[in-house]
C-alpha cells in the first residue's frame, strides 16, 4: 500500500518536578534544602530512512508521545532526562503543522530534525535558599513538553519528473532508461502510484527519474489519480513531459500538450514554469507529418522536444544525454525551509500573556502556564505563598487586577483555588 500523507499528534515529554527536601544527617543541626531539579523531557525527533517507501505505518498508530523526565530527590539528586522518541519516516518526508500549514521540518537529508522539544526540568527547593528565606516549602514544577498534530507529506526526492496522459508510454520509457519495472499495459491507469528509476548516462554520472501516476484534465482539482501524485513533481527539477503523438487513442497530440500544461499551472504555476523538456512519443506508430506538427508547435512555445519510441527504443539516447546538459546547469532538488513559529504564537506562549475577566464579583484569572507555576506551591507555606505572588506580580497580572479596580478583600480565582486580595 504506497500512502504518502498522513496526520499524527506528537508531544514531547514533560520536564521532571523538582523536589522539596532537607537534609537530615546524624549530628548535624539544621542541614537546609537539598532538594533536586527535575530531569528534562525528551524530545520528538524525525530521522529520514531510506528502508522506508511510504507513510503506511502512520495510517494504524496516531499518537506519538516521548518521555517525562523524572522528578527530583533529596540530597540534590538531579531527574533522569527523559529519553528522546525517534521516528522514523521515508527520505523526502516534509513536516508541517496541521494547524497552521508551516514547515517544520524536511527530511531529504540524513540529518535528524527535532519537531517537538521536551520541557525542562524545575529546580528543587535549593535553588530558593537565601540568608532570610532559609527554609524554602517549594520547588519549581517541570515546563510541559511541546505538543503538536503535524500532517506528514512525501514528496520523492527525483531529478526528473515525468508528466502526461494516462498511456502514453512513461512507464515503458522509465523501464528502457533505468532498472525501473513498473507494471506496463495498455490501459488507463497502469501505474498507480509513482515509480523511482536511476538513469546512468555514463559512467560516474547518473540522475533519478519519477514516473508519476497519469493526468487527465480537471487533475488539479481532483479528477483522476494524478492530481494524488503531482505533489511528487514538485521537487522535481526538470519536467519531462511524454506525449503520445501517433493519436492512436483518439486525441489531438497538440490539445494533450495544452491541457496537461494547464494542469500544472493550476496546481502550482512554479511547478509550470520549471525546466521542461518534451518527449514526443509512439513516434514509430505516427506518420511524419503528425510528428513534425507537433514538434514545430512545442519548439514554438519555447520548449526542446525530442521524437522517440520508447517501446522500440529508439531515439532514447539523444533524451537522456539533453536531459543530463540541463540538469547540469539547474539548481540542487529544492528543499523547503523550516518556518518560524508565528508572532502569535510566541506571544501565546510567553508568560505575560493572560486573560483576566469578572464574573458576580470574582475575579477570574487564565493563563497556559498558571497551572505548572501553581502545581508545587505549597499554600500553607507563607513563603512559598509569597514567591507566587513575585510571579503575579512580574507577569503583570496584578498590574491587570488593580487596573480593573479590584479593592482589598476582593476574590481571585486561579485554576480552582480562591484567594483574597491584599494590597
Amino acid at each position: 500500500m504506497f500512502v504518502d500523507k498522513a496526520r499524527i499528534r506528537i508531544k514531547a515529554g514533560d520536564g521532571g518536578n523538582g523536589a522539596v527536601s532537607f537534609h537530615r544527617e546524624k549530628f548535624v543541626a539544621a542541614g537546609g534544602p537539598d532538594g533536586g531539579d527535575g530531569g528534562r523531557g525528551g524530545n520528538v525527533v524525525f530521522q529520514a530512512d531510506t528502508n522506508l517507501s511510504t507513510l503506511v505505518d502512520f495510517k494504524y498508530k496516531k499518537r506519538y508521545f516521548a518521555e517525562n523526565g523524572k522528578n527530583g530527590s533529596g540530597s540534590r539528586c538531579k531527574g533522569k532526562n527523559g529519553a528522546d522518541l525517534v521516528i522514523r519516516v521515508p527520505k523526502g518526508t516534509v513536516v508541517r503543522e496541521a494547524q497552521s500549514g508551516r514547515v517544520m521540518a524536511d527530511l531529504s537529508t540524513d540529518e535528524p530534525a527535532t519537531v517537538a522539544r521536551g520541557g525542562n526540568g524545575g529546580w528543587g527547593n535549593s535553588h530558593f535558599a537565601t540568608p532570610t528565606r532559609q527554609v524554602p516549602r517549594f520547588s519549581k514544577p517541570g515546563m510541559p513538553g511541546e505538543e503538536f498534530e503535524v500532517e506528514l507529506e512525501l514528496k520523492l526526492l527525483a531529478d526528473v519528473g515525468l508528466v502526461g496522459f494516462p498511456n502514453v508510454g512513461k512507464s515503458t520509457l522509465i523501464s528502457m532508461v533505468s532498472a525501473a519495472k513498473p507494471e506496463i499495459a495498455n490501459y488507463h491507469f497502469t501505474t498507480l502510484t509513482p515509480v523511482l528509476g536511476v538513469v546512468r548516462v555514463e559512467e560516474g554520472k547518473s540522475f533519478v527519474m519519477a514516473d508519476i501516476p497519469g493526468l487527465i484534465e480537471g487533475a488539479s482539482e481532483g479528477a483522476g489519480l494524478g492530481h494524488e501524485f503531482l505533489r511528487h513533481v514538485e521537487r522535481c527539477r526538470l519536467v519531462l513531459h511524454v506525449v503520445d503523438v501517433s493519436g492512436i487513442e483518439g486525441r489531438d497530440p497538440v490539445e494533450d500538450f495544452k491541457t496537461i500544461q494547464r494542469e500544472l499551472e493550476r496546481f502550482n504555476p512554479e511547478l509550470a514554469a520549471r525546466p521542461q523538456i518534451v518527449a514526443a512519443n509512439k513516434c514509430d506508430l505516427a506518420d511524419p507529418e503528425q510528428v513534425e506538427r507537433f514538434c514545430g508547435f512545442v519548439r514554438e512555445q519555447g520548449y526542446e522536444v525530442y521524437p522517440v519510441s520508447a517501446a522500440a527504443h529508439t531515439g532514447l539516447e539523444p533524451l537522456i544525454y539533453a536531459v543530463s546538459r540541463l540538469l547540469d546547469t539547474l539548481p540542487p532538488i529544492r528543499r523547503y525551509e523550516v518556518e518560524a513559529l508565528p508572532q502569535a504564537d510566541l506571544s501565546r506562549l510567553s508568560r505575560n500573556v493572560f486573560d483576566i475577566r469578572l464574573e458576580e464579583g470574582v475575579y477570574v484569572v487564565e493563563a497556559g502556564w498558571l497551572k505548572p507555576a501553581l502545581g508545587l506551591v505549597n499554600l500553607e507555606d507563607e513563603e512559598s505563598l509569597m514567591y507566587f505572588q513575585r510571579v503575579l506580580r512580574e507577569s503583570g497580572v496584578i498590574d491587570r487586577l488593580e487596573e480593573m479596580g479590584i479593592q482589598e478583600g476582593d476574590t481571585v480565582r486561579i485554576l480552582n483555588f480562591e484567594f483574597e486580595y491584599i494590597r
